[in-house]
């Protein structure tokens, strides 16, 4: 037998984990034991795309539009979220401004594909979503982290000066991502500010992802695309997905100024070639729904008040009613010292004794989401309420085993 070439050495630092593997569990637990679960592990909407987009894309589909397109997306469209995101955030953004790739987790590699190289230093706050540490690792950066601060009344907030601290002559960049996955905050204009103000005096990048910028439920958003200066250091990240429910269309959004969009260009021509045709095409009545998006996120503000009210009535879980995204990162930390499990293990107790996904905090690097469980209310309020019912009980029946040890 011939023995295959080792895999790369980068490869050696990834984790693999991500919130799929939970899913994979709760499929085989609704296999083998014929529970149907709830899922609180969904990263999406439960709303189907506007109709609007699908028959945009259909119609492409009959008229045969099914060939390449520019590696940086189609000028309509380019042109369309240049004019929309201008018109939400007040400056004049271009068409050569922005970049349509495959996806946004596709436009998060591209900017740190053209950015870090081996040792250079990326901040990140902790938890975060695990891609943007995965990527760093992949290309030999190293990932360095800022704590996010818990509080029962005020959520998750971070401090400038701790950020300023983990600054070194090796940062290359500061990952922002507003609203924030997974503690479901909508950070608040003055940290925006200071953040964005901080990586301009210090000339780091700052990539701002803000993939969640329409699920806001309590106070105003700010971009950093609002910041005059911008184009100066800002990656800008985007896409359909949340938005306008279109994670399976695989649409992403790139802006920054046009020498770094040229780049962009230049690795699409040789990553992935272009987005996909007709997928773009459907994209181009998205911003012709935004009747359907105002409506659903009032639908996802009564989801998580629902969920919110339920969750705060189990003993020993503290939680913050979220301010963003359609996420909640409940404390368990009282619940994990009592039973001895940690994270993971408690999300796993929760699949295959209650059917109820979670997604354990220890996904989200790197120390401050071991005691917490993030729950997604992108599901109907009924399943909400029954679901944490059932992780009620599974926690009841958790402490009742303590005592009886």
């Amino acid at each position: 037998m011939i023995q295959m070439p080792d895999f790369a050495s980068s490869l050696s630092a990834l984790t693999g984990e991500s919130t799929l593997l939970y899913q994979e569990i709760a499929r085989n637990v609704e296999r083998t034991k014929g529970i149907k679960t709830i899922n609180f592990g969904i990263g999406q909407p439960d709303l189907p795309t506007p109709s609007r987009i699908r028959e945009g894309a259909k119609s492409a589909l009959d008229q045969g539009y099914t060939s390449y397109t520019p590696a940086l997306g189609i000028d309509e469209l380019r042109s369309k979220v240049a004019e929309f995101l201008s018109q939400r955030y007040g400056d004049r953004i271009l068409k050569e401004e922005v970049a349509i790739t495959p996806g946004a987790k596709t436009a998060l590699f591209l900017g740190f594909l053209l950015y870090i190289n081996p040792g250079d230093e990326v901040i990140l706050f902790d938890p975060s979503f695990y891609s943007y540490a995965e990527i760093v690792k992949l290309l030999g950066g190293k990932p360095i982290y800022v704590p996010l601060r818990f509080d029962e009344t005020q959520g998750f907030r971070f401090d400038i000066e701790d950020v300023s601290k983990k600054i070194t002559s090796k940062t290359k960049m500061i990952v922002y991502n507003n609203p924030h996955n997974p503690t479901g905050m909508n950070f608040d204009r003055k940290l925006t500010d200071e953040l964005y103000n901080l990586s301009s005096e210090k000339k780091i990048l700052l990539l701002s992802d803000e993939i969640y910028d329409h699920f806001v439920y309590d106070s105003g958003f700010k971009s950093v695309l609002s910041e005059s200066g911008w184009r100066d250091n800002v990656f800008y990240v985007n896409g359909f997905s949340k938005t306008f429910s279109m994670t399976g269309w695989r649409l992403g959004i790139v802006v920054a100024k046009k020498d770094v969009i040229n780049k962009i260009g230049v690795l699409a021509s040789n990553i992935y070639t272009c987005p996909t045709s007709f997928a773009q095409r459907g994209a181009l009545h998205a911003f012709e729904t935004m009747d359907e998006v105002r409506s659903m996120i009032e639908t996802f503000r009564r989801r998580r008040d629902a969920m919110y009210s339920e969750v705060k009535k189990i003993k020993d879980i503290k939680v913050y009613r979220s301010s963003g995204a359609f996420y909640m990162f409940p404390d368990f930390s009282e619940i994990l010292r009592k039973s001895g499990l940690d994270s993971k293990s408690l999300a796993i107790r929760l699949i295959e004794d209650g059917g109820v996904v979670t997604i354990p905090g220890e996904v989200f690097p790197q120390e401050v989401g071991k005691r917490f469980l993030r729950l997604s209310f992108a599901l109907s309020e009924e399943k909400i309420k029954e679901g944490v019912a059932r992780m009620k009980a599974v926690l009841e029946k958790l402490a009742d085993e303590k005592e009886k040890r």
